[in-house]
């Protein structure tokens, strides 16, 4: 995958009504201090296309950037945010809600864990919660290169027991320092677009 343009084309709050693009789209979820900004913009090949932060918790939108005008890349405001208020949790969670119920472009949904500790309480959650919402996680295992590379496995089957996702399901190691599985993401991107495209 080339990426030629990128396009932060519609941001969306809590009143927001849920545009209605013609376009697939693939979101992206995580909790607060994953570096889910970090990947969006190894994705994009852009240094700040997702603001970083040392303050996690800070996105409390959804952001829809256009890519090459062929799909959308939808960015879901970080989850599990402890300095959040119960009431700023809830409308979080009504908002992404109406997002993955109301979204007729919605082609895949891509959940980030840190792959160097346990799923958190959040993080499984998250997953269920994108399941019973009717799509099967992509699971991308962020921060790969602060592990060992003889502890992979160990942490790669860590998190699949933790989220008990099945051997058939897709797990990515990833690294925004060294890019480790940005080709697989792109791959399993294309081929979500793929299939939309042959309907």
């Amino acid at each position: 995958m080339v990426i030629k343009n990128v396009n932060l084309e519609t941001v969306i709050g809590v009143t927001s009504k849920i545009p209605q693009n013609n376009l697939p789209e693939v979101a992206f979820a995580g909790k607060s201090n994953v570096g889910k900004s970090s990947l969006i913009n190894a994705l994009m090949n852009r240094k700040s296309l997702a603001r970083t932060s040392a303050q996690p918790g800070k996105t409390q939108t959804i952001n829809f950037y256009n890519i090459n005008g062929e799909f959308y890349l939808v960015d879901l405001p970080g989850y599990g945010y402890t300095k959040a208020s119960v009431e700023e949790k809830a409308k979080w969670g009504k908002m992404v809600e109406k997002y993955l119920r109301r979204s007729k472009a919605l082609k895949a949904v891509f959940l980030l864990v840190d792959i160097r500790h346990e799923p958190s309480e959040n993080d499984r959650m998250m997953y269920e919660w994108i399941k019973a919402n009717g799509y099967t996680p992509i699971v991308i295992a962020t921060k790969a290169d602060k592990i060992k590379r003889s502890q992979l496995q160990k942490h790669i089957s860590m998190v699949r027991l933790g989220l008990g996702i099945s051997a058939d399901n897709a797990l990515v190691p990833f690294s925004a320092e060294t890019k480790q599985g940005r080709g697989e993401i792109y791959e399993l991107i294309e081929g979500v677009i793929g299939r939309h495209e042959e309907q």
